[in-house]
């Protein structure tokens, strides 16, 4: 499938599904990590991941252009948008749309770092874990307001 036929599959599961017309422009990028598709709110338009279709078929990937849809056409009409939005959770269940796309084959998992540092308490002994340095002098303890002291851990 190429940009040409995704472009006409969108305009018409647009008008099937919200009885609105797609005005702007539904393209494939291959680039896409970890992402089925996105949605522009400068432009409008719609990007798709096409190791979707490949991988899963045209069903997963009509999932996922619903939910772009749904990014659309609420923006549009300047209704909540957004994934945490009642207006978006509301409408994608209406036509079905899927909330996570599927994890591509081979594909890794975000890069986790491990835990590298530790605010520790200097008043109750509570410890937190952290990933990255931080300046301990603009944090204070969440359980007895203490001041914290930042510990590197050993590799």
């Amino acid at each position: 499938m190429d940009d040409k036929e995704l472009q006409s599959w969108v305009e018409e599961i647009s008008l099937r599904w919200f009885g609105m017309r797609f005005r702007h422009q539904a393209t494939f990028n291959s680039r896409l990590r970890s992402t089925g598709g996105r949605y522009f709110m400068k432009s409008h338009n719609i990007e798709i991941n096409p190791k979707q279709l490949e991988h899963y078929g045209r069903e997963e990937t009509e999932k996922i252009i619903k939910h772009e849809l749904c990014h659309y056409h609420l923006h549009l009409l300047g209704r909540g948008y957004q994934h945490k939005d009642a207006d978006f959770k509301a409408l994608l269940n209406k036509v079905g749309g899927s909330r996570f796309c599927q994890s591509l084959p081979g594909a890794q998992g975000r890069r986790t770092l491990p835990y590298r540092y530790e605010l520790v308490c200097q008043s109750c002994g509570l410890k937190y874990p952290r990933k990255r340095k931080v300046d301990a002098r603009r944090y204070r303890c969440g359980k007895c307001a203490g001041k914290l002291k930042l510990f590197s851990l050993p590799s």
